[in-house]
């Protein structure tokens, strides 16, 4: 046998092995599998690593790339105060023409001390319409002009499982939450596939600097979050030209599901035209779950919870749409041989769920069907011995807890903060947990959220559950193995192993082993793909 690239001088992390600490010194590779670990084969190409650590690529459980590609011509929101967010409007409103929209990405009113006010966005605009996302993505803030434009200057509007914000007059104050977004989808959908396009590309290019090799798009083809009806055929586009970066499962907004029509014996529920379903594709690309928003965001205060939030008595949450129809929404989808990605944050949402995933499976049995839940952001104890008992795949996000974690502890207080996003107890429980970002919701460099996951400290320095704490050696895991699990790709992604993809990443050192406080530090010196090189850190 004679591979194509053979690295040596490496530890390999390979996650296999008891406990998944196995360690080899050399991974061989021919066109894009791993075939020989520890054995040196001959090789057309031998890359010396001088002792650096490879381990599997990341995996990117719940991203959206095209949001955070857009995202990256967009003005930067994360910003210190209200008066530096007002000055980053006016110094891009300055750039532009009078009919043109200033719109910025990544703000957080937890952090700026309230939402931007729309009097302030029309005078630092000039008059230009301005669209403000927050950080999360479940609401947005708009000025005076897009108001008239959606006829809310004066008066709001009743929205289904959304909110148009109102001041003590009774004025809209430009803040939209949740599905009150969809009011602007009128004035900027659908964005054009070669725009699309571009921002895919932006994106990869990033992550493949971060080491990762692969990532579930989060939502596409519908609801507040995605981009356009056809927004597949943007990615299609960006594969055929060469331009789609590294490995895209995408889950399609349960919106864009529809009663299919065929023979009357067939009973196909609702899906794609065509009848495309869950599984379409290859490694490569390839259509993901479902994604049914059940509830909202835990920093601005529109999750679903069972008791009040601690820092707004009164207020629990609200659920995206009716129990009854969200309950059916899920139910059709299983039926229908989806794979059911629920967004549900709070535990009121994750309750509602784990009921639906439990008829569904009742009704119309399905062998390890792997739903999930995404988030899982506020679950109470008996929620996750639940979650393992159903064979239910949580997908929380370790880096919420560094970057919004000291909005997190303000919502939940201290009596429920350890129920945030957690990892310890559902490791504990038999759970396989993945890592994802969330990105651009916060910063989804991996190595940021492994060390999240480890140290379990807010960026101001507050503990956020220390309990939930997991080793570098698990956040590690959660990252490969976890995150291939979560999408039905163990066989062929997740570890080091004979037959696997040949998709890693090269470390300066290993977060299994290294001092806690310093993975975020680590540097990613390579990233291979498929067995070729696609990143190099001195290029």
């Amino acid at each position: 046998m004679r591979a194509d690239l053979l690295l040596t001088h490496a530890r390999v992390r390979t996650l296999e092995g008891p406990g998944r600490a196995d360690v080899a010194r050399s991974v061989a590779i021919w066109r894009d599998r791993v075939v020989a670990v520890d054995e040196d084969v001959p090789a057309v190409r031998t890359v010396d690593l001088d002792g650096a650590v490879v381990v599997p690529g990341f995996h990117d459980a719940h991203n959206h790339m095209a949001w955070f590609g857009l995202s990256l011509a967009e003005v930067d929101l994360r910003v210190p105060s209200l008066e530096a967010l007002y000055d980053a409007v006016a110094a891009r409103a300055a750039q532009l023409g009078p009919d043109e929209w200033v719109v910025g990405a990544g703000y957080d009113e937890n952090k700026l001390g309230a939402h931007p006010d729309r009097d302030a966005l029309d005078r630092a605009a000039g008059g230009r319409r301005v669209w403000l996302k927050h950080t999360s993505g479940h609401m947005c803030t708009i000025n005076g002009p897009l108001l008239a434009d959606l006829g809310l200057a004066g008066a709001p509007r009743e929205v289904p499982g959304g909110l148009v914000v109102v001041d003590a007059a009774g004025r809209p104050t430009g803040l939209l939450q949740e599905q009150a977004q969809q009011l602007l989808n009128a004035l900027v959908l659908p964005y054009p596939i070669a725009g699309l396009v571009d921002a895919i590309e932006r994106a990869g290019q990033v992550y493949l600097a971060q080491g990762l090799t692969s990532v579930v798009e989060a939502g596409v083809g519908g609801g507040w979050i995605g981009k356009s009806p056809v927004e597949v055929a943007a990615y299609q586009a960006a594969r055929d030209a060469d331009r789609l970066p590294l490995r895209v499962e995408l889950m399609v907004a349960a919106d864009a599901l529809h009663p299919l029509a065929g023979h009357a014996t067939d009973d196909l529920g609702i899906g794609l035209d065509l009848g495309i379903r869950s599984g379409l594709g290859d490694d490569r690309l390839r259509i993901g779950p479902t994604k049914v928003f059940s509830d909202g965001s835990l920093i601005g205060h529109t999750c679903a919870l069972s008791e009040e939030f601690a820092d707004t008595p009164g207020e629990r949450g609200y659920l995206q749409d009716s129990a009854e129809a969200l309950r059916d929404r899920i139910l059709d989808a299983h039926r229908s041989g989806w794979r059911v990605a629920a967004h549900a944050i709070g535990d009121a949402a994750i309750d509602l769920v784990l009921d639906a995933y439990e008829e569904a499976q009742r009704r119309w049995p399905r062998p390890d069907v792997r739903h999930r839940i995404e988030h899982f952001g506020v679950s109470r104890p008996d929620q996750v011995a639940r979650c393992a008992a159903l064979g239910v795949v949580p997908v929380p996000q370790g880096r919420f807890v560094g970057e919004i974690g000291d909005g997190m502890l303000r919502a939940l207080g201290p009596q429920r903060s350890g129920w945030a996003y957690r990892y310890r107890s559902l490791l504990d429980a038999g759970v396989v947990v993945p890592g994802s970002s969330d990105r651009p919701v916060v910063d989804g460099h991996p190595l940021r959220g492994m060390h999240d996951m480890v140290n379990r400290r807010t960026d101001s320095g507050a503990d956020c559950g220390p309990d939930e704490a997991v080793t570098g050696l698990e956040a590690l895991t959660a990252y490969t193995l976890g995150s291939a699990y979560a999408s039905h790709a163990e066989a062929d992604r997740g570890t080091v192993a004979v037959g696997k993809l040949a998709d890693l990443a090269v470390l300066s050192d290993d977060p299994a082993t290294c001092d806690p406080a310093r993975i975020r530090d680590i540097e990613v010196l390579r990233t291979i793909l498929g067995g070729q090189e696609v990143w190099r850190a001195d290029d």
